[in-house]
Parts: structure tokens; sequence; C-alpha cells
């Protein structure tokens, strides 16, 4: 189902339950699709622990301050004193 912005804003109240039951709702501009109405989901998956093990090597110490040259490279004249 195709609507206008302002059908939308109007029957606002009809076009959830129609998209909870699964139709496909697609609110226009001038025409053109520019949103879809869908049913909100809530997400329950865990994320699985360890998924990137392996994939990531991290070297040295993070807790080390940065170099002074890097430093530089994010804030220009910081460190000019």
């Amino acid at each position: 189902m195709h609507v206008g912005i302002h059908e939308a804003k109007t029957n606002l109240s009809r076009l959830i339950p129609a998209a909870q039951s699964g139709e496909d709702i697609i609110i226009t501009k001038g025409g053109k699709p520019v949103a879809r109405l869908i049913p909100y989901t809530e997400v329950q998956t865990k994320r699985p622990l360890g998924l990137f093990r392996g994939k990531a090597t991290i070297h040295g110490d993070l807790l080390e301050p940065l170099p002074e040259d890097v430093i530089a490279d994010f804030w220009p004249g910081r460190l000019d004193k």
C-alpha cells in the first residue's frame, strides 16, 4: 500500500494495525517513496562470546600514553607551548 505523507499523518491509527498484521506500507512524498512503515520487533539475540577471538591482535600496552606525534595529529597546536 502506498500512502502520501498527509494521508499517513491523518490515518496513522489505521495504518499501524495494518503494518502489524504484515501489510507493506510505503509512505510517499510527491509520488516518490520516502519511508516504510513496518512492525516493531524486539531483537533478543545474545551476542556470542569470543566472536572475534583470534581475528584481532593488540600490540603494546593499551594503557600507555600515546606518542606526542599521534596526539598532535588529533589536536594540532595542543603540544605547542
